[in-house]
């Protein structure tokens, strides 16, 4: 005889309370954590999102695509291809048909404002190679790099990996590209705990040193750049690993039985107007929600002038 199924709404299990709990011994150490920036960063902005993004299955609905995202990723895709040609094919003629390629148009409000941001996108691609050389070849183009600690096993894709002359011989620098509208200064690059564990699994993959991160902002064709020493990446690994605990204990807790919205509760601020499961959290709903094409609306508004001290490059 079939037993009968239940009827209704079913709470999302979440993926550590649907797997079975596995013997282990005593002593034995803990799995490492398997993290990217994008999860911590996650976790890092509101523990309920990353709930949401990584534990509950199914995944709640999400959102519409953001516009912004859009724009971002055709741009990073488009300078990707653009180190993909041959050197002598990096010409700024050849922009026009690499972002026409990697275009995305979802997000957008309407046809005339997708044409807008195509344009200035266009522009911000055309400053930027204009201050590269052609000959330079990267150690890597959107290359993934990944390391170990006793906590994490951490992997990225760092958008561009240079090597330049240091006080010690050649070094890796990251690169980050940037399509906000908002400036960038020292303190977004020291701070940036990606770039940091970008750094510190570079020096391991390439076994060069690397220190220097830079956040290459392309509509104002600014750079802002920091230096770490192995202390202060060693702190922001330190941070990632604390995260990672934080995050392991949480879904352990929900596995033995614990309240999913005790164990990642919300962080309700301004970020829930753009959060992709905006509609699926009881505090976020709380926010009024942006429209997909707000951030690119605001991104199209002419520019504010910069005074000598902001137009400043930390190379």
């Amino acid at each position: 005889m079939r037993r009968p199924t239940s009827s209704g709404n079913r709470t999302p299990r979440s993926r550590a309370a649907s797997q079975p709990e596995q013997l282990g011994f005593e002593g034995m150490p803990e799995r490492l954590f398997v993290c990217t920036p994008s999860k911590l960063g996650a976790y890092a902005d509101c523990p309920r999102r990353y709930r949401y993004t990584y534990v509950d299955r199914p995944t709640p609905p999400r959102g519409p695509a953001w516009a912004h995202n859009s724009l971002g990723a055709s741009v990073h895709t488009a300078l990707r291809n653009w180190y993909g040609l041959a050197a002598d094919r990096r010409r700024p003629e050849a922009l026009p048909m690499l972002l026409k390629g990697t275009w995305v148009r979802d997000g957008y409000r309407d046809d005339e404002q997708e044409r807008a941001a195509y344009r200035r996108a266009l522009d911000w691609l055309e400053a930027y190679v204009d201050s590269l050389d052609p000959a330079d070849e990267p150690v890597g183009v959107e290359r993934v790099v990944a390391a170990k600690t006793s906590v994490l096993a951490f992997n990225g894709r760092a958008d561009r990996i240079d090597s330049r002359p240091g006080p010690d011989g050649p070094q890796l620098v990251i690169v980050d590209y940037k399509t906000g509208r908002t400036g960038l200064d020292a303190d977004d690059a020291r701070g940036s705990q990606a770039l940091a564990l970008y750094a510190y699994a570079a020096e391991r993959v390439f076994r060069r040193p690397c220190r220097r991160v830079e956040l290459h902002h392309l509509p104002t064709a600014t750079v802002a750049a920091y230096d770490h020493t192995p202390e202060s990446i060693n702190r922001q690994v330190g941070r990632a690993e604390d995260a990672a605990r934080d995050i392991v204990a949480a879904e352990k807790a929900v596995a033995a039985g614990s309240d999913p919205d005790e164990a990642f509760p919300t962080t309700p601020g301004t970020l829930c107007g753009w959060c992709d499961f905006r509609a699926s959290c009881p505090a976020g709903v709380q926010t009024p929600a942006k429209e997909p094409w707000a951030a690119v609306e605001r991104t199209l508004l002419p520019p504010p002038p910069l005074d000598g001290q902001e137009q400043r490059e930390d190379r």
